[in-house]
């Protein structure tokens, strides 16, 4: 049952690793990567030393950060939440809303937020104006100090009910008993959660945390390639992946943009493998 899983990290994840080489090679389609020459590091250096170098990389980490300052322990807390309900019906229908846009392509997402926002009839901007905040509609999405707030809280919304359903799995791993016992030594909820709960479910938490670490450089593609389509935004929205599609598709620079995906991948690697160490110091890691 194994066979079909293993043939497709091959064919999918395996073989095509020996495209890094373009990465050191001014790759021609029509040479191919044995007759391509051969420039070692050349385009690292460039990347490196390009103007671009640093918003996108400043714009990488921020927006990872905020999504994981933020985003990580949104579903930890709707979990949580979700597990205080008592009512069964109406645990499932909200549970079932929470995760609902998970299943949206981010092509539907993006327009519903587009809707949203526009200032010709735009929910955002009606409602704005009956409080009386505002006098004329905002443009949000050509405000760039608007974008990363934007995209932190969509993002959010899209995927805080899916990934909440991990954690509510493993607090229904928790023995009942201990629940129990500790109400009847007096435990409120609140210390019930604290003392019982968050301790139950640390080994995951711990796990999506390294994960999350590892993945700090990808910062998104297809909700920042949506939701960034006006070119006022491109020094707050520009992060490594949008970056590597712009250089290597649009302008058809495969080695170099070969070049600044293997960095991410060896950078994202080094991360993983520290935020490892640590979690093993403490009792917990993936390896």
């Amino acid at each position: 049952m194994a066979i079909p899983a293993l043939l497709l990290i091959l064919v999918f994840s395996y073989i095509p690793m020996y495209g890094v080489l373009m990465a050191f090679q001014d790759y021609d389609i029509f040479n191919g990567f044995f007759q391509s020459q051969w420039v070692g590091v050349k385009h690292f250096e460039i990347f490196f030393e390009s103007p671009e170098f640093w918003y996108v990389m400043r714009n990488t980490l921020v927006i990872s950060f905020l999504r994981l300052l933020v985003g990580f322990p949104a579903p930890i807390i709707l979990a949580l939440m979700l597990n205080e309900i008592g009512h069964m019906g109406f645990k499932r229908v909200f549970q079932t809303v929470s995760y609902l846009p998970h299943f949206l392509s981010w092509v539907i997402v993006s327009g519903l937020v587009m809707s949203m926002l526009a200032t010709d009839n735009g929910s955002l901007n009606m409602l704005l104006q009956k409080l009386g905040a505002i006098g004329e509609p905002i443009n949000f999405l050509s405000v760039p100090e608007y974008f990363w707030a934007i995209l932190i809280s969509t993002g959010i919304w899209k995927e805080v009910g899916f990934s909440a359903i991990v954690y509510l799995a493993a607090i229904a791993g928790i023995n009942p008993d201990i629940y129990e016992a500790a109400a009847i030594d007096g435990a409120s909820r609140f210390k019930q959660i604290f003392y019982i709960t968050l301790p139950g479910i640390t080994g995951v938490i711990v796990i999506f945390m390294i994960l999350d670490v590892g993945n700090i450089l990808s910062a998104g593609f297809e909700d920042i390639l949506l939701l960034a389509k006006n070119p006022v935004l491109q020094e707050v929205s520009d992060v490594i992946d949008t970056y590597v599609y712009r250089v290597g598709i649009k302008s058809s620079r495969f080695s170099y943009a070969t070049a600044v995906g293997l960095f991410k991948a060896v950078l994202s690697v080094g991360l993983l493998t520290i935020a490892n160490a640590i979690a093993r110091k403490m009792g917990r890691s993936l390896w």
